[in-house]
């Protein structure tokens, strides 16, 4: 229904609130007509999307309020604010996401000058903040947040002296010192510059604050910017806050002692920052505080029942370290009786055990419980069940517990329940309908998974049960859980083949089943799973080829199949449907045939291990299109990663985990591959580990093979490479292992950086290789040695040539030599008696010390 044109009639309207009424259409043109009206609120007039203009509002010389909210005014962008300067009364303006993208950023002349409310928030302006503003002398609320401004905050805002609130808030691009005169506002009552990039310290902005003679700051939230220093003791002079948001800064040290002055603080927000040092027990006086959050930072020191002396109105604590190293001791009595009753606690890497809270026992309202890391041990009391809390999160992760967990815990819809890296047993545990994300990885959970598990908890939409101790078959029923994402079952002792269930599962995002005795083939139904991303089987016992159906799978991540009997060829459609793939495992099976050319268009690959299997032919050069192993991931490819992988590096098997982002590795050793490395390789610039060892690769090693300057390991062994070895790679400064063992190499080996540090032994089997490590010296700078079976045909005839004239030299100077001196002797009387005369009286030398030596010895004994 549009706005009545009638209302266009009504010459003498001076109040007019239409919003919320959910008009539709155009604004009608002829409420221009309405002269004497002195409040017009259409805020969110209409619920359709309809682009106006304002050449009706200037007929309007008299309002004193306009709300004009949620009105697309795309069509008034270049004119909006010359039209607002045609209203010299005004008092409100209020004009939210309007769809504005020009801020002039000059007026020739200002006509509403009179302005006390200004609210242009959540529109498109991307200039600086205009000058003109700062001739709006009388304002009192000035709301521009949500847009795209930048640049640095002039220090004209101090000319706003009788401003309550300033709104800058969610600009991003708002950046430089933060402005110290702000604290010259003595009238602010509410300040928020979160989600910019402000950066410098805030103390002589405090500072002001406090030299004011009453601070009325109640609102203070620089949340999200790039703030450091310390917080000052001028914090605790403002009285009246109530809300103090700084977190997400490089704020450091420690929490001020007058913190505690704060009377009238109701919620602090310190998390994210670079703090540490001790808390001061002065937050004990906070009577008013509701909220306390000190996440992420460096906390140190002991918490007593002092911290909590007076936090009656306390609902909402949260402590976390931002390591997971224990360094922070709640060391309370055990009769302590809290003044509070929260409901919400998370305490992340402080020391809470030995034994199980028991302060926690007249906490009667929470509804969040995460005691993650701390350092808990024994079993959990039976009072903790008995409290019949209806809990939204139950988090106690990472500590000692042991013993069985029963299924009387009750939850609020969508709960989440995280008991991973325990010592919980016996059977897995299943409660109420409401529990949406179950994490129960690495305790000693034992026997089946449970027949009912979908029919108990049906809206799982994440199951972690991986790293237990659970047998049998995985049952039917799991086909059930319609909202599952994540499915990790991984290291157990599952057996069985895989279900043919998963066409009922369409959300899925991850399937980890890796690590169990899983056998038979893998569903075609898994093809169904278009959102699926990580598809984990490795280390089972499963069989057969590759189906066709997974090529569906379009949107897969990493495709992990080793370690299991697959066979066949590897797939073509891999490369053609799976262009997504971050990696590709498919080690240690019984895969056959060539490596098929379609890999080569997968652009985001940066782990490709196709070892310990019977491929056979060339690598393809197209390998060097591989453009993954060339870049580095950018920060989306990093928010991907998820999961485990195995893989060879560095000469042993490794598992990676929280770092797989920063692995390049191209593994297809023990396979038969033959003909020659390709020169394309070494375009692969990122390349972190290279292994073609354990293959019938012949040639030479690549002369640019210096050019993979990140490369850590490089094995070749067990070829048939000659040539030399390429004196680039003594360029490569991070290889940290290398392995040429058992090839045809000739030559000098390169000295210089690393190669001064390698073992002999990846050189062996190399016959004609000389110079160190090796003992095997080389005759010239060229690395010529007498023999070896590196050495080209070319040398050999050369040889063979040469071979009669050494004899002949040879023999010429042994007669020179021999006669030149017994011929002299024998001619020259006087030198042959010099000569035996010399020899005898060394003879009488040496008979002397050895009777002295024995005479020695004897007087000893």
């Amino acid at each position: 229904m549009e706005i009545p044109k009638f209302i266009g009639s009504l010459g003498k309207l001076r109040y007019l609130n239409l919003s919320g009424a959910s008009f539709g259409g155009m604004i009608p043109p002829n409420i221009a007509n309405l002269s004497n009206l002195r409040y017009l609120d259409l805020n969110t007039y209409s619920i359709e999307p309809n682009k106006n203009g304002l050449e009706w509002l200037s007929g309007l010389s008299s309002l004193k309020y306009l709300n004009l909210g949620g009105i697309d005014l795309s069509e008034a962008a270049a004119y909006w604010l010359q039209t607002i300067n045609t209203l010299p009364s005004l008092l409100e303006l209020h004009m939210p996401n309007c769809q504005l993208s020009n801020f002039s950023l000059s007026l020739p002349f200002l006509n509403f000058t009179s302005l006390s409310i200004l609210d242009l928030s959540n529109n498109e302006f991307d200039s600086t903040i205009p000058h003109w503003l700062f001739n709006l002398s009388s304002l009192v609320y000035l709301d521009l947040n949500s847009n795209n401004l930048q640049g640095g905050l002039p220090d004209a805002f101090q000319n706003f002296t009788s401003l309550q609130l300033l709104d800058l808030s969610q600009n991003s691009n708002i950046e430089g010192e933060f402005p110290r005169t702000l604290g010259n506002l003595c009238c602010l009552r509410t300040l928020i510059l979160s989600v910019n990039k402000l950066s410098g310290e805030i103390t002589e902005f405090l500072d002001g604050l406090s030299a004011c003679s009453y601070s009325t700051l109640e609102n203070l939230d620089l949340g999200f910017n790039e703030l450091t220093g310390n917080l000052p003791d001028s914090l605790g002079h403002l009285k009246n806050l109530r809300y103090l948001q700084l977190r997400s800064n490089s704020f450091s040290g420690s929490i001020p002692e007058s913190i505690g002055r704060l009377s009238s603080l109701q919620e602090l927000y310190l998390s994210q920052n670079q703090m540490g040092g001790i808390i001061p027990d002065s937050l004990g006086q906070l009577s008013s505080l509701v909220v306390l959050e000190l996440n992420g930072n460096s906390w140190e020191g002991v918490i007593t029942e002092a911290h909590f002396a007076n936090l009656s109105s306390l609902k909402q604590l949260s402590i976390t370290r931002s390591s997971p190293n224990v360094s922070l001791v709640f060391n309370v009595s055990s009769d302590w009786a809290p003044p509070f009753k929260l409901t919400y606690i998370n305490l992340r890497s402080c020391q809470l055990g030995p034994k199980f809270p028991t302060w926690l026992r007249s906490q009667n309202e929470l509804t969040t419980v995460v005691l993650n890391n701390a350092r808990i041990s024994g079993t959990i009391p039976d009072w903790l069940w008995k409290l019949n809390l209806q809990l939204r999160e139950l988090d106690i992760a990472y500590n000692q517990l042991s013993g069985r967990v029963p299924n009387s815990l009750v939850f609020s819809y969508l709960a989440n329940v995280d008991l991973s890296s325990n010592l919980f047993d016996g059977p897995l545990p299943l409660w109420s309908s409401n529990v949406s994300t179950l994490y129960l990885r690495d305790n000693l959970f034992s026997g089946p998974i449970p027949q009912n598990i979908a029919q108990v908890m049906p809206i799982l939409t994440d199951l972690d049960i991986s790293r237990n101790s659970l047998n049998g078959s995985i049952p039917w029923s799991m086909g059930n859980l319609q909202a599952l994402i994540t499915l990790v079952i991984s290291n157990n002792n599952l057996s069985g083949e895989i279900p043919q269930f998963w066409n009922k599962m369409p959300s899925l995002y991850i399937i980890d089943m890796s690590n169990n005795s899983l056998s038979g083939t893998i569903p075609r139904s898994l093809g169904s799973l278009t959102a699926l991303r990580f598809l984990v089987l490795s280390d089972n016992n499963l069989s057969g080829e590759l189906p066709s159906q997974l090529q569906n799978c379009s949107a897969l991540e990493s495709l992990d199949l080793g370690d299991n009997k697959f066979s066949g060829n590897i797939p073509s459609w891999i490369g053609e449907s799976m262009s997504s793939l971050l990696i590709l495992a498919l080690r240690s099976n019984f895969f056959s045939g060539k490596i098929p050319s379609e890999i080569c268009a997968l652009s985001a690959l940066h782990i490709l291990d196709l070892s310990h299997n019977n491929v056979s032919g060339f690598i393809p050069p197209c390998f060097g299109n591989l453009s993954g192993f060339k870049s580095e991931l950018s920060d989306d490819d990093l928010a991907r990663y998820e999961g485990s992988l195995k893989l060879v590096a560095k000469g042993r098997a490794l598992e990676y985990y929280d770092i797989l982002y920063l692995v390049n590795s191209l593994d297809l050793s023990n396979n038969s591959l033959s003909g020659e490395i390709p020169i394309e390789l070494t375009s692969l610039l990122k390349l972190g580990t290279l292994n073609l060892s354990s293959n019938n690769l012949g040639g030479t090693i690549p002369e640019n093979i210096g050019n993979l300057q990140w490369l850590e390991t490089l094995d070749l062994s067990r070829n048939k490479l000659s040539g030399r070895i390429p004196m680039t790679m003594v360029s490569m400064t991070f290889l940290a292992h290398l392995n040429l063992a058992h090839n045809n190499l000739s030559g000098k080996i390169p000295t210089g950086n690393q190669f001064q540090t390698f073992d002999q032994s990846i050189y062996q089997g190399n016959l004609a290789l000389c110079g160190f490590p090796l003992t095997t010296e080389c005759h010239d700078n060229n690395g010529t040695i007498p023999t070896g079976k590196g050495e080209d045909k070319d040398d050999e005839e050369g040889d063979d040539s040469e071979l009669p004239w050494f004899f002949v030299s040879m023999g010429l100077g042994f007669i020179i030599g021999f006669w030149g001196v017994c011929g002299t002797l024998i001619i020259k009387n006087s030198w042959r008696y010099a000569y035996f005369r010399f020899v005898e009286k060394m003879k009488d030398r040496l008979l002397l010390a050895v009777a002295l030596n024995v005479a020695r010895r004897t007087r000893k004994v």
